[in-house]
C-alpha cells in the first residue's frame, strides 16, 4: 500500500473525529447572564422560560448588525448559529442541573437575537408531588 492514501485516510479519520466532538460551555467565549423561571399549573403542566443575554458585549447591537449587513446578502440576516448553540447548551445544562424536566421538553417558542435569547418550553412529564414542593412559586 502506498503511504499517501494511508496518510490521507488517517487525516480524514482524525478530522471527522474532531468535528463530532460535543460542544461544552467552555467552548464559548461569551460571558452570559441567564434566568430560568419555572411554573407548575394546577393540572400539573410544567412550564419554563429560559432567558439569556451577553454581558461582555463590547460592540453595540446596531453596530454589529451594520457590519453583518455589509457581509451578508440582502435576504439573509446575521449568522447567529454559534450564539444559538450556546443558548441551547445553556438551557440543557440548566435543565439537567435543576432536574426540572426529567424526560425532556417540548419547545413552545424561541426568540434568538444578537446578544439575547429566550426559549419557552413545556416538560414532557407532569409534575410530581416532589416537583410541586421543589419548584413552588
Amino acid at each position: 500500500m502506498k503511504p499517501i492514501p494511508l496518510l490521507t485516510a488517517l487525516l480524514l479519520t482524525m478530522l471527522v473525529g474532531c468535528s463530532a466532538k460535543k460542544a461544552t460551555v467552555e467552548d464559548f467565549q461569551d460571558q452570559v447572564e441567564d434566568q430560568f423561571r419555572t411554573s407548575i399549573k394546577g393540572d400539573g403542566i410544567k412550564l419554563f422560560v429560559y432567558k439569556v443575554r451577553k454581558v461582555n458585549n463590547k460592540e453595540l447591537p446596531h453596530v454589529y448588525r451594520a457590519k453583518q449587513a455589509k457581509r451578508s446578502s440582502r435576504n439573509s440576516g446575521p449568522d447567529l448559529s454559534d450564539w444559538t448553540e450556546q443558548i441551547e447548551l445553556g438551557l440543557l445544562k440548566t435543565i439537567d442541573m435543576t432536574g426540572f424536566c426529567r424526560e425532556g421538553y417540548f419547545e413552545l417558542s424561541r426568540i434568538i437575537e444578537y446578544g439575547r435569547g429566550e426559549i419557552r418550553g413545556e416538560c414532557i412529564e407532569g409534575a410530581s408531588e416532589a416537583d410541586k414542593q421543589a419548584f413552588a412559586s
